[in-house]
């Protein structure tokens, strides 16, 4: 079935539930109001047949005349198979509305969330997000119920009065009356539905989200003996969730009982009025059985006012969620420019990607004024700092992940429109996301790789040995945040989709963490060779890294503290020294460097290699990690920010 929302969903609307509504009403004109059409020539239908059954009795049944009963029987059949025609005709335009609405607001959330990129995470849980997606959708697009028989419910109701007072102008008022009055009725538990299911909504996405928190940190939770704690607070969540779920069952219990009760009620007191009256002679018998047959059919509308209420509310409340997060804006002000995995700290200022220059045609030096990196085009620089976090807040900044007065050449960085940076400098974190999908497309990225491409990339992370190892090489699965992997894997998998990439700068965070050391040296000579030619910059404090590197930058206190190669720093800096050292001599000379020969060898590291070679080898036929401990030297859950796909 093809639908409007496969041209693009369009620009929602967001200022208010309401207005949001009343766009996904806008976005299919034509078919709403063929929706409309057929709900109401179908409402309309049902009040015919007791008009139609009230002309056989009168001028058929009762004089004797048995040609003029069959003639209206026949119009009675015929009005009963347009009317079966109409209402499967409204059911499937109906239908293909309410999908058209659920696709087209998820495709606008989708929109919303790659546009916020990196930043989602800092604006709104996941488990916000979730809830949304999943009961949010479906509750909006309900409402658009409305805009068939709900339509239909007003003109039936208005032909009914017609032809009533055709009967009776007494029964007409009652009628008139009567149905507003229920709607009255209903009201204050409509208000009151609509506090309860915004609780209610609000308590289910926290839920969400910690049930989110918990799965994604299960194996950091282990370690830490963690799980009780959590799995206590999810229990003591879920009670107060299904508390205020009771709330609201119990008042959409009460709106769904008084929707049936109260028109069966009506329907009895206007058959009780139109008996009397046809008792005194006030009415016909055929005029009675019209009435009735009125009364019953007004059933349909009236019980569609009351539910349309309640749809309306509850969509209402939805809607309001969804605008929320529509409102959201990403933290750079280059909206227009931001891209799934874009991230901007603390916000940018108003010349963020105006686009006040354009980026260095030439290849052109990356300056960070607050640390004093300077990154020289086609060198290979390493940042070494006591506290990682000040590294990768360099790397952000150079990266343009961060407010800041970096520039690149003569030109700030925030005055570059924001796909040009991105098109050219790639921020590599070692927590980046995995999606799920084949072992192709997980490296592949947005753009479509030669085997030729793949293989010099996989072999510059030494990941060979995991293509080897999955059942059908790179078209075996890989799981969501590379759950069947270790985390050694995970991370060379990282390098892999980076060095795909292949950026004009490349700035990698602690790319070689989580490997062990012979795996490390191998990675830094192979990393070097790849990227001769081409700027990069990797931050990290093993010194098999840091003695590859061409430039290094001791920082301390996010500040530069010395440049030079890695040799130089150790032989002149103590500091440097004794935050690389792992063993080294006090001298500054490094004999696991060499063997004597002048031949490199990797200091081995026995608690990393032991663990990397549990991680590769521990997990059973199903890629699950059967030793229950954290893969990799660092023991932090997978982030949700993923900059390697900006």
């Amino acid at each position: 079935m093809r639908t409007e929302t496969a041209r693009g969903p369009g620009i929602p609307d967001h200022r208010s539930a309401g207005r949001y509504v009343w766009w996904l009403v806008v976005s299919q004109r034509g078919r709403v109001a063929a929706g409309a059409t057929y709900g109401s020539l179908w409402m309309v239908g049902l009040m015919l047949p007791p008009y139609v059954l009230s002309r056989a009795i009168d001028e058929g049944l009762v004089p004797g005349r048995m040609p003029v009963l069959l003639g209206w029987v026949a119009v009675l059949f015929a009005v009963g198979v347009a009317n079966a025609w109409l209402a499967v005709m409204r059911h499937r335009t109906m239908t293909r509305i309410r999908m058209d609405a659920t696709f087209r607001t998820v495709r606008v959330i989708v929109a919303q969330t790659l546009r916020l990129g990196a930043a989602l995470p800092h604006k709104v849980t996941a488990g916000e997000v979730v809830t949304i997606g999943i009961g949010d959708v479906g509750v909006i697009s309900q409402t658009l119920t409305m805009t068939g028989p709900g339509v239909g419910g007003v003109l039936a109701y208005g032909v009914v009065a017609v032809l009533l007072l055709t009967v009776s102008p007494l029964l007409a008022g009652v009628v008139l009356l009567g149905v507003p009055l229920l709607a009255l009725l209903v009201g204050p538990l409509l208000g009151r539905l609509q506090g309860a299911e915004s609780r209610y909504r609000d308590r289910q996405s926290g839920l969400a989200a910690r049930l989110t928190d918990l799965v994604g940190g299960l194996r950091v939770l282990n370690g830490l003996g963690g799980k009780d704690v959590f799995a206590d607070r999810h229990r003591h969540e879920a009670r107060e969730l299904r508390d205020e779920g009771y709330r609201v069952g119990a008042v959409t219990s009460w709106v769904q009982a008084l929707g049936v009760g109260l028109p069966t009620l009506f329907l009895a007191a206007v058959t009780w009025l139109a008996a009397r009256m046809a008792a005194q002679g006030a009415i016909t018998v055929g005029e009675l059985v019209a009435v009735y047959g009125y009364a019953a059919a007004l059933v349909v509308p009236v019980s569609f006012f009351i539910e349309g209420g309640y749809d309306l509310t509850r969509g209402l409340v939805a809607a309001r969620r969804v605008v929320r997060f529509l409102r959201l804006e990403p933290d750079t002000a280059d909206g227009s420019g931001a891209t799934a995995g874009s991230k901007t700290v603390n916000g940018a200022g108003d010349a963020a990607g105006s686009g006040a220059g354009d980026a260095p045609e030439a290849a052109s030096v990356l300056r960070d004024p607050v640390s004093g990196v300077e990154v020289v085009p086609g060198l290979l620089t390493a940042l070494a700092t006591a506290r990682p976090g000040e590294s990768a807040a360099v790397v952000d900044r150079l990266g343009r992940f961060a407010d800041s007065a970096a520039t690149w050449g003569a030109v700030r960085l925030d005055e570059i429109p924001l796909p040009q940076v991105r098109d050219r400098i790639l921020v590599a974190d070692n927590e980046a996301d995995l999606f799920a999908g084949t072992l192709r497309e997980v490296v592949g990225g947005r753009r479509d790789r030669t085997e030729e491409a793949i293989g010099r990339a996989v072999r510059t992370a030494l990941a060979e040995d995991i293509v080897r190892g999955l059942p059908d090489g790179l078209d075996s699965a890989v799981e969501a945040q590379g759950r069947n992997l270790s985390g050694g894997q995970r991370q060379r998998l990282r390098l892999v989709r980076a060095l795909l990439a292949d950026p004009e700068v490349l700035l990698a965070v602690e790319p070689t963490s989580a490997v062990d050391a012979h795996t490390e040296a191998g990675i830094a000579a192979r990393l070097h060779h790849a990227r001769a030619g081409r700027t990069t910059v990797v931050t990290s404090t093993s010194p098999l890294l840091l003695d590859r590197a061409d430039r290094v930058y001791f920082l301390v206190d996010g500040r530069t503290a010395a440049v030079g190669s890695h040799r130089q720093l150790l032989a002149e800096q103590p500091g440097y020294r004794h935050l690389v050292a792992r063993g080294e001599d006090e001298d500054g000379t490094d004999d696991s460097l060499t063997n004597g020969s002048g031949t490199h060898e990797a200091p081995v590291n026995e608690d990393r290699v032991n663990e990397d070679r549990v991680n590769e080898v521990g997990t059973g036929e199903s890629g699950a990690d059967v030793t229950g401990t954290t893969d990799g030297a660092d023991p932090r859950p997978e982030a949700p920010v993923t900059k390697e796909d900006a």
